[in-house]
């Protein structure tokens, strides 16, 4: 049977729009933010850099798609097959872990929370506040109805959780490899956060 040929301008375009994208990414990995110039760009693409316009509207755009598409948090869902019986308390310890090994890896998204801590942009204000959306929407639907009056302490365990996350991450990543005299480079040590991660978790739903 003939292979099916998939039209050819619209592949063109979503591989061309991939590489302006991926373009971003490069740049903010080996230069940050302040590299991230339309024609540098382009360049890195090896494209014109009319096609961010012709396709993203804008350089602001092409780069807040890129944000969004590395965050996790602003592409968090979940599984259909998740047991929310027990009040969120497993799906809390796995998306908290895994948004811990998931930073460990996304170096790129390092950037953009150090570039978020030190600049007010309006692109960075977007991205907050999709986090802000989706953690609202799991906290009012799950744990705020397990929690009652309480909802607020657990609110605040978990924010003391990811951005917990967050910094051990970025601190080892770029400045030491031990934290409060765990090797945050080992397994054995990320491991004991892990495990701390979740006996907090089981605290919080415990007390």
């Amino acid at each position: 049977m003939p292979r099916k040929v998939v039209q050819g301008p619209i592949r063109d375009k979503e591989k061309t729009k991939q590489k302006l994208l991926n373009a971003v990414g490069k740049i903010l990995k080996t230069k940050g933010y302040s590299g991230l110039m339309v024609s540098k760009i382009a360049a890195v693409a090896g494209f014109d850099k009319k096609l961010i316009y012709e396709y993203f509207g804008s350089t602001d755009k092409l780069i807040d798609e890129y944000i969004k598409s590395q965050d996790y948090w602003s592409r968090f869902e979940l599984a259909s097959d998740t047991d929310l019986s027990d009040g969120g308390k497993e799906m809390s310890k796995i998306a908290i872990l895994n948004q811990f090994e998931n930073l460990k890896k996304n170096k790129e998204l390092q950037k953009i929370l150090i570039w978020e801590m030190s600049e007010s942009r309006p692109i960075l204000k977007k991205l907050f506040d999709q986090r802000e959306e989706v953690g609202e929407e799991l906290f009012k639907n799950i744990t705020d109805p397990y929690f009652g009056e309480k909802s607020d302490k657990f609110r605040a365990i978990a924010a003391i959780l990811v951005a917990g996350s967050y910094h051990l991450n970025m601190f080892t990543a770029h400045n030491a490899t031990t934290f409060c005299g765990i090797d945050m480079k080992s397994e054995d040590g990320r491991q004991k956060i892990k495990t701390a991660i979740e006996d907090i978790i089981e605290f919080a739903y415990n007390k």
